[in-house]
């Protein structure tokens, strides 16, 4: 079968790789839909691994079922968790399945920019979803990215009439707008540099979008009559990191989302933070119960993923899509759909 194979952002190779063999328990998936993510581009996360197939963010269809499965069959459309917890370790019984070592050593095989996957047994177990009638692959691919919003979320304790600043209007970004707005948050203000993204902000449902260039922290709370309750840094640079640190309301909550290299350190005004008791809140992964939450949101138009595709491509123009999501220029969600 065919894949799209990492060797770095500008070199994707579509390569001929052995069709998986499932054994028992175990399932093989049709990709229909994967979606390329702002961490499939991160280059230096990603080349100490070259050669590699990437992509987790995908919705296809179950073609072979192995010995003993019984959830799933030939037919079904699902999306499928690349990373899954084991549900018993101490970690996960405190609810807290993102830091499981198992949910960070699995995965499926070989991965999502390819033809077929196979999905292990495990994953079969405690990561295979079924789509409902009404979600497209291409929707349905969604799940894992609006998974950790949600926990995301979750962890900031959001409730309706917070208002959030979202620092870095990407693709993360803009679904903390949807999901705050159907949430029901107050005012939600947004930054970035970008024009497109910034209008691709309003158009997500954010209040107020400023540059990231401006006196950012002077401007939302101008907005926003105060601090931001919830502050998403949905970028990394210390400059994002300093706007959002300086635009938090007391007793506010201000999520570290978009991660920096390893040994890099974040700028953090401890005395402030101390004063104005703020919390810090980091979050990673999309265990189960936020996957289903998101395939909630999604069936039910809570949340609506489908405008934020800008690009759908064949699997043979992966290298493409991967340079449109590296160069984050007027482009949003690449979809690779390797049946076309």
């Amino acid at each position: 079968m065919k894949a799209a194979v990492y060797y770095n952002n500008k070199d994707i190779r579509i390569e001929d790789v052995p069709m998986p063999k499932i054994g028992g328990g175990e399932l093989l998936v049709k990709i229909e839909a994967s979606g390329v993510c702002g961490s499939d581009v991160m280059e230096w996360y990603r080349i100490k691994k070259a050669p590699i197939i990437l992509g987790h963010e995908i919705a296809g269809t179950v073609v072979e079922a192995g010995a003993g499965v019984r959830r799933f069959k030939v037919g079904d459309r699902v999306t499928v968790a690349h990373h899954v917890p084991c549900n018993t370790c101490r970690h996960c019984l405190k609810g807290n399945h993102s830091v499981c070592d198992m949910l960070r050593s699995t995965n499926f095989d070989p991965g999502g920019f390819t033809e077929f996957v196979r999905v292990p047994a495990v994953n079969v177990e405690r990561g295979v979803f079924l789509l409902p009638d009404n979600v497209s692959f291409e929707d349905g691919s969604f799940s894992e990215p609006l998974g950790c919003v949600v926990r995301a979320m979750r962890a900031c304790r959001m409730e309706p009439g917070k208002s959030m600043l979202v620092i870095g209007s990407g693709m993360s970004g803009l679904l903390f707008i949807k999901l705050g707005r159907a949430l029901g948050a107050g005012l939600i203000a947004a930054t970035d540099v970008s024009p497109y993204r910034k209008q691709a902000a309003i158009a997500a449902g954010a209040d107020f979008v400023f540059d990231a260039k401006d006196d950012v922290p002077a401007l939302v709370r101008k907005g926003l009559g105060g601090g931001a309750d919830i502050v998403v840094l949905s970028a990394s640079r210390d400059s994002a990191i300093e706007q959002g640190l300086k635009s938090v309301e007391r007793a506010g909550t201000v999520i570290f989302f978009a991660p920096k290299q390893p040994g890099e350190t974040y700028p953090l005004p401890l005395f402030d933070l101390w004063r104005d008791n703020v919390t810090i809140v980091n979050s990673y992964a999309s265990p189960p119960y936020d996957t289903m939450v998101a395939i909630d949101l999604i069936a039910s138009g809570r949340v609506v993923v489908s405008d934020l595709v800008t690009h759908r491509l064949p699997l043979a123009q992966a290298g493409t899509g991967f340079r449109l999501a590296a160069e984050a220029g007027e482009s949003m969600k690449v979809i690779i759909e390797p049946g076309r």
